[in-house]
C-alpha cells in the first residue's frame, strides 16, 4: 500500500508559547536523514532448528530451507535539522528496524540512507553494559562503544554520576542495580554531550517518573539547541506533544506521513476501523 503524505513539510511554531514546537527553519535545508527506496528483508530457517550443531550438520548438507520476510519496504523518508521527528505504528511495524537503519547499526537489503552528523542512539537502554562490572567501569565501557576516548570518558565521568543520582553505587556491580538505576545510567553517558542527531526507541518510558522527568527536560534542551530528533514512542501524547512531523508504519510500509498530530489521529482512526 502506498503511503498518503497528510503533510510534506516540517510545521514551524512559535517556540514562545506554552506547549508549542521550536520553530524550524523555513524553508528547510539540507535533510540530515535520507531513506530513499529503502528495504531491509531477514532470512529465517522455515522450520525450527534446536541447536546450534542441529543448524550447523543441516548447513553442511545443504537441507536449511529459509523463507524472505521483509521489515521494511520501500520507505521514503526526510529529516530536518531540528526537526522532532515522531514514528509510529503496531508491534512488528519495522520502527525499531528503521532506527537501526539510521544509527547505521543495520545496512539496508535495497535502497539508500543518508545520515549528516554525529549520532546518538539510545536503541535500548544500557546496551552495551557488562552485569559483573561496576558502574564506573561500565561508563568506559560504554564510552568506548560509543568512540569516545578514555581521557574524554574521564572528562564526562563527574557529569555522568551526577546526571544519573548513583552515588555510591557507581562502585557497585551492575547485576545490584534496578532497572531504573541501569536505565539512569545508560542516558546519562549516551545524553552527555548533544549530538547532531538523537535517536530514541521508547526512551521516555523507561524507568521512573522522576527520571522520565528528566529525561525529557534533557531531549527538550537538545530541541532547543537545534538537535534533529528522530524517536518510536508507543504513546500518543508524547509524539503529538514532542514532534513536529511523524511516520506511521505498518508492516514494514510507510502508511502516512506528516503532521504529528494528523498522523496519529489517522492511525488511531485506522486501528479502530
Amino acid at each position: 500500500m502506498n503511503s498518503r503524505t497528510v503533510s510534506d513539510q516540517p510545521v514551524a511554531t512559535d517556540a514562545s508559547q506554552p506547549g508549542s514546537h521550536p520553530a524550524l527553519r523555513t524553508p528547510p535545508e539540507e535533510p540530515d536523514v535520507v531513506l530513499e527506496n529503502v528495504g531491509v528483508r531477514y532470512r529465517a530457517p522455515s522450520e525450527r532448528i534446536r541447536s546450534i550443531k542441529e543448524y550447523t550438520i543441516r548447513w553442511l548438507q545443504r537441507k536449511i530451507q529459509h523463507r524472505d520476510f521483509w521489515a521494511l519496504q520501500d520507505v521514503n523518508l526526510e529529516v530536518y535539522p531540528g526537526e522532532a521527528f515522531g514514528i509510529i505504528g503496531p508491534n512488528g511495524a519495522g520502527k525499531s528496524t528503521l532506527l537501526k537503519l539510521v544509527a547505521r547499526v543495520l545496512r539496508p537489503t535495497i535502497g539508500r540512507v543518508i545520515v549528516r552528523g554525529y549520532v546518538a542512539p539510545l536503541l535500548e537502554i544500557g546496551a552495551g553494559f557488562h552485569s559483573e562490572l561496576t558502574g564506573r567501569e561500565n561508563i568506559f565501557l560504554n564510552g568506548a562503544l560509543l568512540g569516545f576516548s578514555r581521557k574524554e570518558m574521564e572528562e564526562k565521568l563527574d557529569r555522568i554520576v551526577q546526571f544519573a543520582e548513583l552515588g555510591d553505587f557507581i562502585e557497585a556491580p551492575l547485576r545490584t542495580y534496578s532497572s531504573g538505576m541501569w536505565a539512569r545510567l545508560g542516558f546519562a553517558v549516551a545524553t552527555d554531550v548533544r549530538p547532531d542527531i538523537l535517536i530514541l526507541d521508547e526512551v521516555l518510558s523507561v524507568g521512573d517518573e522522576a527520571f522520565q522527568r528528566k529525561s525529557a527536560a534533557r531531549i527538550q534542551e537538545f530541541r532547543d539547541q537545534g538537535a534533529t530528533v528522530l524517536m518510536v514512542s508507543h504513546d500518543m501524547k508524547v509524539i503529538e506533544e514532542t514532534c513536529h512531523r511523524a511516520a506511521w508504519l505498518e508492516h514494514g510500509r510507510l502508511k502516512a506521513v506528516g503532521e504529528a498530530g494528523e498522523v496519529v489521529h489517522a492511525y488511531l482512526e485506522g486501528q479502530e476501523n
